[in-house]
Formats: C-alpha cells, sequence, structure tokens
C-alpha cells in the first residue's frame, strides 16, 4: 500500500486510488465539477488541482494516481489562485441566471463559486447562448448554462447503456446535445438532475414548483417495484413535491428508477378522501361511523368460509398482519397476497427472495435470466447487471424475450423446453455456468403466475443445483420481484391456510357465489368483474378497478402519507416514513383495520404501531432484523411436473403505469405516449 504525505501529515492508502480520494480519506475537501466516483474519470474541468512536489505544474487529483512517496499540497497560494482562475473562466459564460434558476439553493457551482471563486468577474464580453434541447417529459434543459462537464454523456453511456448525449462542436462552440433530436429512453434518465452540478438538466415536473430550503425532507423507502430503494421524500404545505435517491450501496446504490422519481404527481389525483358506501347500486359519500357500521356487521355476520381477502401489491406489512388476524378471528383461511397468482410457496423463504442479494451482483461471473425484463421489472438491478459487465469477467445468458437490457447476452432459448439445454450441457451457455466461480441465476416473477408456475419453480431449483450455484457462502438462485409487498406478505403467511383458497379460487368463488364477501386491501391488479355477486370491501388510497366494483370504501394512505414496513425482493426489511398527511378524512392503514375490528366484535388489540410491530417480530423474526439480509435454508420446493412448452412473456407491457398511482400520473401518462404506444403500434402495425 502506497504512503503519501498530504498537506504535512502521512497517509497509507490503497494502491489504484487517486490523488482526489486519498485527499477525502485524509479528510480535506478538493473541489470538483465533472468528477463522480461511480463515473469514469473526465479530467476537464480543472477545478480539483492540486500541488505535487517534484511536478512541473499543478495536476488534476481526480486523474493523477497515488504514488509512493508523493508530497501533495492542496492549500497553497498557487493551488488557491489556480481555483479561483478555473472558476472564474467557468462563469464567463454562465448565464447567472440563479434566483429563476432551480438548481438555486443546492448548486454546486454557487457553493464552489463562494467557497473557491474570486469573487467578480474581469470579463467584459458578451456571453454565448446555446440553443435549448429537448429531452423529453421528464428533463428540462438549459444548456446555457451547462459547463461541459459531460457527467451527463457518461452516464447515459456507462450507467443507463443508452449513449444518447454526446459533445458536438470545439471550444466555445462546444454542445451537450443528443446525436439524433429525440427524447432520452433510460428508464433511469431522471438521474442525470442529480448528476448534474449546474442548473443545466432539471426536473421538468418540479420545474418552479419550490426552492430546497422550503422542503420538509423525510427519509423513506419506495414502493413502485420489489428493490426498495432508498428515497427522501420532499414535501411542501403538505404535498410532496419531489422524490430523491438515497444512498445505500447494498440496495440502490444512489439511483432511483423514473417511475419512482416522477410518479408523485399521480398521489394528488383520483384519491380516496373520504368513506363510501353504496345505496340503491351507486356509491355515495357517509361518515366513518356508518362505514365502520356497515362494513363491521357484515363481517360480523359472514361464515369464515364465505370471507376473503386479497392483499394488493404496494400493502405494508403491519395492514398485512391486522387483516391476517381479522380473516383468522372470522374463521377464513382464505387469504391471498399474490394477486398476479404466483406459484410460490411461502413455507420456504429461500425459493422467494433474491438470495444473493442486490449487492451480491457485484461477485457474479455468469448470471441466467428466466423469462425476466429487469431493465421494466427492477432499472436499478439491470443498471447493477451493466456496471458488473462493464468491470468484466461477467457473461450472461437469457431465456425468454430477446431484449436490449442495455448489455450484450447469450440468447439460449425463448421457454421452458429451453431448459434441457442447461442441464445437458449442450448449450454453450451452460458450459459457462459451470465454469463460473459464482453463478446465479434470476427468475421473473411472471413466469411463476403461468399455471405450470410451480413445474417451472422446480426445474429452475434444479438448474441451480445442478449448475453449481449453490454452496457454502453462495447462493445463486434469485427470484425477482415486481411488487413491493410480495416478499412482505409471504413472510407474515398471507396466504391460503388448510383448505383456504389462493386469489384464483377466491375470484372464481365470488363469480359463483360460494364466497360471499371479499375484503381488497389496495388489491386492483385483479379480475374485478368477477366480483359483482360477491359483496366488496375495498380499503385503498386511488378510485381504480378495486374501488369501482366495491360496496364499502375506506380511504386509506398511500406510501408517502404513513410510517410502513416493507420487505423488498432480497429479504431485506426496511421502513418508510410519513412525510405528509392523507388528504381529507383518509387513515393509516392498520388504524382502519384495528378499528373495523371492533366494528365487527372481533377485535384486535393493538392500539399503537409500536404494538403492532412487535407483534410483526413475534409472527416472523425476520422483521426484528431491520435493513438486514437473513440467509435462508435451502431445502426442496417447486413441483415436479413437465412445464408447458409456451415462450415466456415479460408480465409488464407499460412500465410507466404499473399501479393505482402510476396510471393516473400525467406525468407517466406522457412517457407513455412517448416511449410505449410508439413501440405498441411498430409490433401491432397500427398507427392510431
Amino acid at each position: 500500500m502506497p504512503t503519501l504525505t498530504i498537506d504535512g501529515n502521512e497517509i497509507e492508502v490503497e494502491a489504484g486510488l487517486t490523488v482526489l480520494q486519498a485527499c477525502e480519506q485524509a479528510g480535506i475537501e478538493i473541489p470538483r465539477f465533472c468528477y463522480h466516483e461511480r463515473l469514469s474519470i473526465a479530467g476537464s474541468c480543472r477545478m480539483c488541482l492540486v500541488e505535487m512536489e517534484k511536478a512541473p505544474k499543478l495536476i488534476a487529483s481526480c486523474a493523477m494516481p497515488v504514488g509512493d512517496g508523493m508530497v501533495i499540497h492542496t492549500n497553497t497560494d498557487k493551488v488557491i489562485n489556480a481555483r479561483k482562475g478555473v472558476m472564474e473562466l467557468l462563469l464567463i459564460n454562465h448565464p447567472l441566471d440563479c434566483p429563476i434558476c432551480d438548481q438555486g439553493g443546492e448548486c454546486d457551482l454557487q457553493d464552489q463559486a463562494v467557497a473557491y471563486g474570486i469573487g467578480k468577474g474581469r470579463y467584459t464580453e458578451g456571453k454565448r447562448a446555446v440553443e435549448e434541447k429537448e429531452f423529453g417529459p421528464l428533463v428540462a434543459t438549459e444548456m446555457t448554462r451547462c459547463i461541459q462537464c459531460t457527467r451527463c454523456v457518461r452516464f447515459s453511456s456507462q450507467i443507463c447503456g443508452t449513449p444518447e448525449l454526446g459533445g458536438i462542436g470545439r471550444g466555445e462552440h462546444m454542445e451537450i446535445t443528443t446525436y439524433v433530436d429525440r427524447a432520452l429512453s433510460s428508464e433511469l434518465s431522471g438521474n442525470l438532475i442529480d448528476l448534474c452540478p449546474v442548473g443545466a438538466l432539471t426536473s421538468k415536473p418540479y420545474s418552479f414548483t419550490a426552492r430546497p430550503w422550503e422542503l420538509k425532507k423525510t427519509e423513506s423507502i419506495d414502493v413502485f417495484d420489489a428493490v426498495g430503494s432508498n428515497i427522501r421524500i420532499d414535501s411542501k404545505s403538505g404535498q410532496v413535491m419531489r422524490v430523491l435517491p438515497r444512498v445505500n450501496e447494498e440496495v440502490n446504490e444512489e439511483w432511483i428508477s423514473d417511475k419512482t422519481r416522477f410518479a408523485i404527481d399521480g398521489l394528488r389525483v383520483q384519491r380516496i378522501d373520504r368513506p363510501y358506501v353504496r345505496r340503491n347500486g351507486k356509491l355515495a359519500p357517509a361518515t366513518w361511523g356508518e362505514a365502520l357500521k356497515a362494513a363491521g356487521e357484515k363481517l360480523g355476520t359472514v361464515a369464515g368460509a364465505k370471507f376473503a381477502a386479497i392483499a394488493g401489491d404496494q400493502a405494508d406489512c403491519e395492514s398485512m398482519l391486522l387483516l391476517k388476524e381479522l380473516a383468522e378471528k372470522i374463521g377464513s383461511s382464505n387469504i391471498d397476497c399474490r394477486q398476479d397468482g404466483a406459484k410460490l410457496d411461502a413455507g420456504n423463504r429461500a425459493s422467494y427472495i433474491f438470495n444473493s442479494t442486490i449487492a451480491g451482483i457485484d461477485q457474479a461471473d455468469a448470471i441466467l435470466l428466466i423469462g425476466v425484463n429487469p431493465r421494466w421489472e427492477a432499472p436499478v438491478i439491470n443498471a447493477r447487471i451493466r456496471e458488473r459487465y462493464l468491470q468484466g469477467g461477467l457473461q450472461v445468458g437469457v431465456i425468454g424475450e430477446a431484449l436490449d437490457l442495455t448489455y450484450p447476452y447469450d440468447h439460449v432459448g425463448n421457454g421452458p423446453d429451453d431448459f434441457s439445454k442447461i442441464t445437458s450441457g449442450r448449450s454453450d451457455f451452460a458450459k459457462v455456468l459451470k465454469a463460473a466461480k459464482n453463478p446465479m441465476l434470476i427468475l421473473g416473477a411472471g413466469v411463476l403466475t403461468r399455471a405450470d408456475g410451480a413445474d417451472i419453480l422446480g426445474k429452475v431449483r434444479a438448474i441451480a443445483e445442478n449448475r453449481g450455484m449453490i454452496k457454502d457462502g453462495w447462493n445463486g438462485f434469485n427470484v425477482l420481484h415486481t411488487a413491493a409487498s410480495r416478499v412482505g406478505g409471504l413472510d407474515l403467511g398471507f396466504v391460503p391456510g388448510k383448505d383456504g383458497k389462493d386469489v384464483n379460487a377466491i375470484l372464481e368463488g365470488a363469480a359463483s357465489g360460494d364466497i360471499e364477501v371479499v375484503y381488497l386491501l389496495g388489491a386492483d391488479e385483479i379480475d374485478t368483474a368477477k366480483l359483482e355477486k360477491a359483496f366488496v370491501i375495498y380499503q385503498g388510497h386511488h378510485g381504480d378497478a378495486g374501488a369501482s366494483c366495491a360496496d364499502i370504501i375506506l380511504p386509506g394512505s398511500a406510501y408517502t402519507e404513513k410510517s410502513g414496513t416493507y420487505v423488498n425482493t432480497e429479504g431485506r426489511v426496511q421502513r418508510g416514513q410519513k412525510a405528509v398527511f392523507a388528504p381529507g378524512e383518509a387513515r393509516e392503514d392498520w388504524a382502519i383495520l384495528r378499528a373495523l375490528s371492533e366494528a365487527a366484535g372481533k377485535l384486535l388489540d393493538y392500539n399503537t404501531l409500536q404494538e403492532v410491530r412487535v407483534r410483526l417480530a413475534e409472527t416472523n423474526p425476520v422483521f426484528g432484523a431491520i435493513d438486514q439480509v437473513q440467509t435462508a435454508e435451502w431445502t426442496d420446493f417447486g413441483g415436479a411436473g413437465e412445464p408447458v412448452k409456451e415462450p415466456f412473456v415479460t408480465p409488464i407491457t407499460n412500465f410507466y403505469m404499473t399501479d393505482p398511482i402510476s396510471r393516473v400520473s400525467k406525468t407517466m401518462a406522457a412517457c407513455t405516449e412517448i416511449y410505449v404506444r410508439p413501440q405498441t403500434e411498430q409490433r401491432t402495425g397500427t398507427d392510431g
């Protein structure tokens, strides 16, 4: 390990680090614009200049590897004057429109101009102007402010895998633009806003709505997919204004998907803000007392076998626990958290989690994707796979649809009949898996919704065992879920008990009259037409499919309006925090179920959220280990039959609209119109 001296202090660092990184380890701040720890080094802004003894001139610390015996000075007059000069040059053409810039208050250029700038400019020439670019409905451009740091270019090329941005022209005429006039097509494009050190790239939906110092900041968890991305919710006057990523190296690093970031405008529209009771065939507003009384009377008299409950994809664990216990008190085992009908066994945790962990992707040297489109089902995980590919030594194989995943792969086949190519070793990729040190597979949750889902699960388990994916210190069997509530529901055992009906049987029973009362906890991704004969109680926050068929509607809270526990696809227990109050008379979901149980004469004796969480940990110890992933025991699971020879199809046909919130988002509707509809028309041959 090289030893160097920085500002008179000797420090030992790892080989391969840069001088800038060594200075940071020594606790010394080095200004920078172009440098970002997750991107390749550009060395273009020159703001990070430092003095190295025996060097003929100042060096760019971001691009200089450390060497043994180096002597670095970061605060000499020479360095200070150089930084002032660089800042003065950067501001020659900058428009200085801070009062009207959305980046104002959190701008790197502002901060470093104050800390390292000269305080005034000596140039009187006219400033240049750059024609505005159209990057789509998410990212707003003001390219006159651009300082050509090229962070956006490197991010789109290296992290997103969509090299659509680049520099044209030279010198003062250089511009960052798309080579072809088109919208940015990456599902991670919103991260460009965070990366931009000035106000050249800002959020189009957020434009001119708030200033950073006006916002209340709340740390929480995303629920638009099963990754459990760590986010910060910024709110003002009781409304969510924007969502930003929080750094969590184990989960989302510092990226979030565009749906996570921009679908929040759906929180303001089509909300259920008061209880409703159906009278004379029409839903009419009611008081909480009236709604609870009506629902309580129905639940208090229904026979256990005639009652069923379905939990939705964004339900928190606290509310699922109370609904499960309410069903038990009613005497029903007809409960299910698998809206899509996935054939998963709640008794075997290893069969339904991402056993390698998301961070384990960094250790993999071969990945087999089975019936999954990670680019749409979990963009952050797809970016992590690409990051691992760029490091070298990773090969990817696909059994399923041939899609653009932003990295090259070997297309092994389209469906379960191609499993034999892996198990028999006939496929070239089978040899790759056999030679790999840490091979893994990722099974799409959509595959398990097929009628032969259990048999496919058994076949994939055999592949994991036969191809060396299960061994001491490594479990390469992974399921990638699409629903934030799925793993938590399975951990709670929110599945049919003995002689209980699953979601498909519940719907069929409701259609035939065998099920008389159905409780929907935010469940909208089901065939509600089969519920016409049943008495439906819907608890949720948006007027989506479930609410339209309900006889009683109890207004619940969205994920930004309650404190809730969620378990991500790798089995990591995380907690979201309440950022704003729910609109109107809506209440937190666990509290609604507690009040309803009392009205039904089936009291659930929990008076605080903390009491519910204690019960969660008693139900399953994993809920007592917050932000941890516990290793699951590997045992046999899955069916033993032969799967149907039908190709795998991704369950998501529109990344931007997958849930009640994103379906009513104007921003997501604009994205659908630009990105999804043209592709659909191209496949179907229609144009209108």
